[in-house]
């Protein structure tokens, strides 16, 4: 008797092919050719509403999926917004709207990721929202492989890959 097929569950290291577009079809993310993400299931190292989708997937499975809004990267929040003093950003720094920039919280040292959304003489207002927040998300994806992790990975609780262990 064979073995079966092996089914996408828990504390495995899954490697996934994918296309993510938006409602209007724009892509906006993918998979490099032949370099699949890796991650372990279970562990929210991806989308819940991706991961969640998966369980049971075998390898070689392809599926179009959708993801709502508020099991992606988060329904968009008019109030995710702070307003920091213009002269408290190095003057090396292009305050362009639309552009990323890291923010280090000076409580925590935490970093975060803003969009630069108004420029004033005095005042610079950032959106702390994920560019993508508000947006169902569409991927057209494909399953690759799917191993057992290791114990090593269990215990730091992400996959690791060939030439990346820690």
């Amino acid at each position: 008797m064979s073995e079966p097929n092996p089914v996408i569950a828990d504390e495995q290291v899954v490697s996934l092919e994918f296309v993510m577009r938006l409602d209007d079809g724009e892509v906006v993310g993918q998979t490099p050719d032949g370099e699949p993400l890796q991650f372990l299931q279970g562990q929210g190292e991806i989308l819940p509403g991706l991961e969640a989708a998966l369980y049971g997937m075998e390898i070689g499975e392809a599926e179009q999926i959708e993801v709502s809004a508020a099991d992606g990267f988060g329904e968009y929040d008019p109030e995710d917004f702070a307003e920091v003093p213009r002269d408290s950003i190095p003057d090396d720094v292009d305050l362009v709207v639309g552009e990323g920039l890291l923010v280090r919280d000076s409580e925590n040292e935490d970093v975060y990721q803003a969009i630069i959304a108004e420029v004033g003489p005095d005042l610079v207002k950032l959106d702390f929202n994920h560019p993508l927040a508000g947006s169902a998300l569409h991927f057209d994806l494909k399953v690759v492989e799917i191993r057992p992790a290791t114990a090593e990975e269990l215990s730091h609780g992400h996959a690791h890959t060939p030439g990346h262990e820690h």
